[in-house]
């Protein structure tokens, strides 16, 4: 499904196989990137947990603010790779030629959730970014351009893949709550957001 302004929902996009692969891969990179709670530019810890994969990797902290950068922020070591299945579903979903050089890991547990938010760090918003769901449900929430603007709700399964491009690509978004138990999918419960960008200019 898409929509005009450039959002597009793919239900089921990975079956349970997939998943269940994507996960490993994923948990083996976290053994070389361990999972952290960041903060923000305002002192205030993130709910989610959270770490990277590819060249580059999203981080937050008071002194620096949002950024990107080559190395995790506690153990100073590189990012992993991105898994080839997601660099796999950018070329055919979001962008044939420019590969993503960013994929954040975000950990939801415990009631953790994320308010409203652009994502807007990214040096060329042409790109687009790609989201894909592991584990329990996550009730997502798309708003417009404007944080005022009008939203709409929309339930992530295990498998489900989004995609921000065109008007879209700085709609606001968030999720509101993820309804636990809902998947067996993950080790220890909970649910795993896989989010691809193209942080650096083409």
């Amino acid at each position: 499904m898409q929509d005009p302004s450039g959002f597009a929902f793919h239900p089921a996009r990975l079956d349970r196989a997939q998943q269940e692969a994507l996960v490993s891969q994923v948990f083996a990179a976290l053994e070389a990137a361990p999972l952290y709670r960041p903060v923000t530019p305002g002192g205030k810890s993130m709910s989610v947990q959270m770490s990277n994969m590819g060249p580059l990797g999203w981080v937050t902290d008071q002194a620096g603010g949002y950024r990107y950068q080559a190395a995790h922020p506690v153990t100073g070591a590189p990012w992993p790779a991105i898994p080839a299945v997601l660099l796999d579903l950018w070329a055919e979903l979001a962008d044939a030629e420019t590969p993503p050089d960013a994929c954040l890991v975000n950990l939801y547990r415990d009631g953790a959730r994320m308010s409203l938010h652009q994502d807007q760090d990214e040096a060329d918003m042409r790109f687009p970014v790609l989201s894909v769901s592991l584990g329990d449900t996550a009730v997502f929430r798309l708003g417009g351009a404007k944080r005022g603007d009008p939203t709409r709700s929309l339930k992530l399964n295990s498998g489900d893949v989004c995609l921000l491009a065109g008007e879209a690509r700085l709609f606001f978004h968030g999720v509101d709550r993820v309804l636990e138990g809902s998947s067996t999918l993950i080790p220890g419960g909970g649910r795993i957001n896989l989010t691809l960008r193209r942080a650096r200019p083409a």
